[in-house]
Parts: C-alpha cells; sequence; structure tokens
C-alpha cells in the first residue's frame, strides 16, 4: 500500500515517539542501579545515560536494524498499515506496564506488534522463521546469561575483596559502577535504538525511499539514537524503583556486578544482531546478584509478577498489533 508524504512523516513521527517512550519505559535498566546503591543522584543518572545511549551507534554496527527490518515479517508484505499495527501494538502494551510500574520488554512489545499485524495481513506464511526463532531463544537466554555473569562477578568480587576494609570495597565499586553503568547504557543504546531504526527503515523501503537494497539511512539512525537519549532524560521513575529496590537490595560492589553482567550480555546479542530485552536482561542480572549469597535476599514474589509481564508481552501486543491493523483497513 502507497501512501502519501504526510502519512509517512506522520507514522516515522510515531516510530520516533515509540522509540522516545522506550527510552522513558527502560530509563530503569540503565539508571536503576547506579541510583540506588546513591552513586549518582537520579537526575546526574539519566543525563549520563542518555549520553552513553546517543552515542551507541558509534560503537556498534546495525545488525539489530536489519534483523527487525527484514528478518521479522518477510519485507515484501510490509506497508504503512502493518507498520501503524506493530507500533501501536507496542505502545499501548509499554503505557499498561508503565502504569503498573512493571519491567517488561519495549523490545519483545514491539516485536509482536509487529508479528500481529504481520499474521492479520498475511497470515502465518509472512513469519521469517528463521529470524524469530532466534529471538525466541533470547527472550529465555537473556536473562539467564545474565544472571550466571552477574552471580560468577559478585561471587569472584567478593572473594577478591574479602581483604579490604568496608570503606575501601564501597568507593572503589563506586567509582567502577560509574564505568559499568556506561558500558550497559552503551549496550542499551545500541540493541533498543536499531529496533525502530529496523522498523522506519523497512517502511521506507516498502514505499521505494531506499532503492532496491534495504539499508538504515544515517538520519535515521540520528534521529532514533537522539529520541531514545531524549525519553531516557525524562526517567521512567515507577520501574526504577522496582529494578532498583524492590527485587533486592543494592550496594556499589552489588550494582557494578549486576551492570557489567547485563552489558556483556548486550554487547553479544548487538554484534551477533539478536534484538534482546534490555528489561529482561538487567533483571536476570538484580536477581542474580541478590542470590549470589543467599536465596532470600530476593524477592520472589516481585520476581514472579515481572515473569508473568514477560510472558504476556508478545501475544498481548500482538493481539493489539492485529487489531490496529484492522482498523487501518476499515478507512
Amino acid at each position: 500500500m502507497t501512501i502519501g508524504l504526510p502519512a509517512l512523516v506522520g507514522l516515522i513521527a510515531v516510530a520516533l515517539l515509540f522509540d522516545l517512550f522506550n527510552g522513558l519505559h527502560d530509563a530503569a535498566n540503565s539508571i536503576a542501579t547506579v541510583v540506588s546503591t546513591r552513586v549518582l543522584k537520579p537526575r546526574t543518572a539519566v543525563i549520563w545515560a542518555a549520553f552513553f545511549n546517543f552515542i551507541a551507534f558509534l560503537v556498534f554496527g546495525l545488525h539489530v536494524a536489519r534483523t527487525l527490518g527484514t528478518g521479522v515479517v518477510a519485507a515484501g508484505i510490509i506497508d504503512a498499515a502493518v507498520v501503524f499495527g506493530a507500533l501501536a501494538g507496542a505502545i499501548v502494551w509499554n503505557a499498561i506496564t508503565w502504569a503498573f510500574g512493571l519491567p517488561s520488554s519495549s523490545s519483545h512489545a514491539l516485536i509482536g506488534g509487529l508479528v500481529g499485524a504481520g499474521l492479520a495481513k498475511g497470515g502465518f506464511g509472512v513469519i521469517v522463521w528463521g529470524g524469530l526463532g532466534p529471538i525466541a531463544v533470547a527472550i529465555v537466554l537473556s536473562p539467564l546469561l545474565g544472571f550466571v555473569l552477574a552471580q560468577l562477578l559478585a561471587l569472584n568480587v567478593s572473594w577478591l575483596s574479602l581483604r579490604a576494609t568496608p570503606y575501601a570495597v564501597d568507593r572503589c565499586f563506586r567509582i567502577l559502577q560509574l564505568v559499568s553503568a556506561a558500558l550497559y547504557s552503551l549496550g542499551h543504546g545500541g540493541n533498543d535504538a536499531q529496533k525502530t531504526m529496523g522498523i522506519i527503515a523497512v517502511l521506507l523501503y516498502s514505499q521505494g525511499y531506499l532503492g532496491p537494497e534495504f539499508h538504515v539511512p544515517l538520519w535515521v539512525v540520528l534521529a532514533c539514537q537522539a529520541a531514545m537519549g531524549l525519553g531516557t532524560l525524562f526517567g521512567g521513575w515507577r520501574i526504577v524503583r522496582t529494578v532498583g529496590s524492590r527485587i533486592t537490595q543494592l550496594q556499589p560492589i552489588k550494582g557494578f556486578c549486576a551492570e557489567t553482567g547485563g552489558a556483556i550480555t548486550l554487547f553479544l546479542a548487538t554484534g551477533l544482531g539478536i534484538p534482546v530485552s534490555t528489561t529482561h536482561t538487567i533483571t536476570g542480572a538484580v536477581i542474580g546478584v541478590g542470590a549470589a549469597h543467599r536465596t532470600a535476599a530476593v524477592r520472589w514474589r516481585v520476581a514472579n509478577d515481572i515473569l508473568v509481564a514477560w510472558i504476556l508481552t508478545i501475544p498481548a501486543a500482538a493481539l493489539v498489533g492485529a487489531g490496529c491493523y484492522a482498523l487501518t483497513r476499515l478507512f
């Protein structure tokens, strides 16, 4: 379906709005630990995270954007109505989970919306199972890898710090947590912003603006990184409290281990071109450091509520995406 330039600009604006809301919704992923450990004040923390969110395009390639653009739903069937359905499904689900303070995945909400709208248009034959399969596996593996890496780091760092005074350990890891928070924000910006890039690029491709070969224009890259950084500046304080203090109590040493374990996971996934959930990753890492010494340190009821939101995200966003696609066909 070919649309006019005003409608195209409007859809791109909606995509950037989603990216901004993604930054707002997922700001907790980058700053919750560093705020909860009082290493940085909240306003300083969001500025720190937003800066590294924005410059992530200088560090990573665009493999994740290509996966979202062509590796979930066949690029040939994507049109303006499918893109609108995908974005609407993601935005509505993000708004619901943000209102309840649940750290659900903006990434999987967008994937769910895209799958739902694609199914509504072309049925199961339009799904690129070779691309969707690794994403489904990553839903499980990314929080588990974050959990394992953060737990191993916590155990090893605690052993190395046995002979140091509590004051020296706290001062050292307050400094190191600035580095780990920066690395996690880089990973967050590198993986999450690319998802919106992929959606905008495939929309432009479907309208003939990219020529015969799919690619992501530089202006799309800059616009998406800027929108995510701006969203991060707005905070997302409801979810900061859930990730930073309701799951387990954090100190600088634990915050460093959680952020570093999460950052390693995101760097690996982004390098492989797999769109993972930064929310799943950091939550798994926070649970990992909480359980490193005793499982009772983790509030498992809160973790269970988050797990339910994770399970519901893709099907719920898919239903909304399919419904919004169907509505566009009435006009």
